[in-house]
């Protein structure tokens, strides 16, 4: 199973047999807005607080993604869950009420693509044959944590990407398992192969450049992918990674060109596609945990599914920084996962 330095091909690849999205607002009123399951109309979804209402959107994700996939709370073995908060509380307090076994991960804005990998790991290892992939973001509690509250009114730079709104969650089952069950609906998509990254460093300091932050981690992930699994470009029908923005993804395609690999015809961003650049005041595009989320669940999965794409390489992408290594001087190292995911 394990191939190159930092690949595993899985033997049995896991199903994607449900997918949920619940987007915030903004993002439904973007060019992806009609594919959402659920648009909340109102950001703080009833609640006191911006945390809580992120933990509620965790909530309706995961409860949907277990509907979708014919499945009960009780039948899912693990949790694999997290977002961009301190100590993870949207995911503790959001997902209680499941009492499902939870491992907790931060991986910045790559946690989904993290979250995929490990369950799509327990799946085929035989330790649970059926994990939930959760995660999630909100542009106000991202705000408050990472930059400034929204009451401050600071001025964003042209390269500051928008934290996107938005949960999403996927249902990874055995294969074995799903055809013992016999349920209805055929599953979205495999997860063939994943590629871990790892934490890569050019030293940049600037926060409001996450995507410049981000795009030498997803070329080394990118770049490992191909040399692990002797593929290049041609081989996918998409290469879409997670929140690089305009900017990012300028340097990533430059960053590979180098190495002689051409993304120009193949890339996409979860970032770029979720906002429209020109009616949305979201600068260089979209980020955070559920930027990626909610593009792979209402768009990604969907074009697998009917077979518009055949293979495509999902590699969410995270800059591994907080405000206490901001503030000492520390630059932003970023983090990207690879995740093969393809038609059945």
């Amino acid at each position: 199973m394990q191939k190159g330095k930092a690949s595993v091909v899985f033997d049995h690849p896991p199903l994607i047999c449900g997918a949920a999205s619940i987007a915030g607002k903004k993002e439904g009123e973007g060019p992806l807005g009609r594919l959402f399951d659920v648009v909340e109309q109102e950001d703080m979804l009833g609640q006191k607080n911006w945390e809580a209402a992120e933990s509620c959107l965790q909530e309706k994700a995961a409860k949907l993604a277990i509907e979708k996939a014919g499945l009960k709370p009780g039948d899912i073995r693990y949790l694999f869950a997290g977002d961009l908060l301190g100590q993870l509380i949207a995911t503790s307090f959001g997902l209680m009420e499941l009492e499902i076994p939870l491992f907790g991960l931060y991986g910045a804005c790559s946690t989904m693509g993290e979250a995929m990998s490990l369950a799509a790991m327990c799946v085929d290892g035989g330790y649970g044959d059926r994990c939930l992939a959760v995660v999630s973001s909100h542009f106000a509690t991202a705000e408050k944590q990472f930059r400034f509250p929204l009451g401050y009114g600071n001025q964003r730079a042209s390269s500051t990407t928008w934290t996107a709104t938005g949960a999403g969650a996927v249902a990874i089952e055995s294969e074995r398992f799903l055809e013992e069950a016999g349920r209805g609906a055929p599953p979205l998509a495999r997860i063939s192969s994943i590629t871990t990254g790892k934490v890569v460093d050019f030293g940049l300091k600037d926060s409001s450049n996450m995507g410049a932050a981000m795009a030498p981690a997803a070329f080394h992930t990118i770049w490992q992918h191909f040399q692990d699994l002797e593929r290049d470009e041609k081989d996918y029908d998409k290469i879409i990674t997670g929140d690089l923005g305009t900017v990012g993804q300028t340097i990533l395609i430059d960053l590979l060109a180098k190495e002689g690999y051409d993304l120009s015809q193949v890339h996409m961003d979860c970032g770029i596609e979720l906002y429209d650049s020109e009616s949305q005041d979201t600068h260089a595009g979209g980020s955070g945990c559920g930027c990626s989320a909610i593009t792979l669940c209402a768009y990604i999965l969907p074009k697998l599914k009917d077979g518009t794409w055949k293979r495509v390489l999902f590699v969410p992408t995270g800059a591994l920084h907080s405000t206490v290594s901001y503030n000492e001087g520390q630059s932003v190292p970023g983090i990207a996962h690879g995740v093969v995911l393809e038609h059945l």
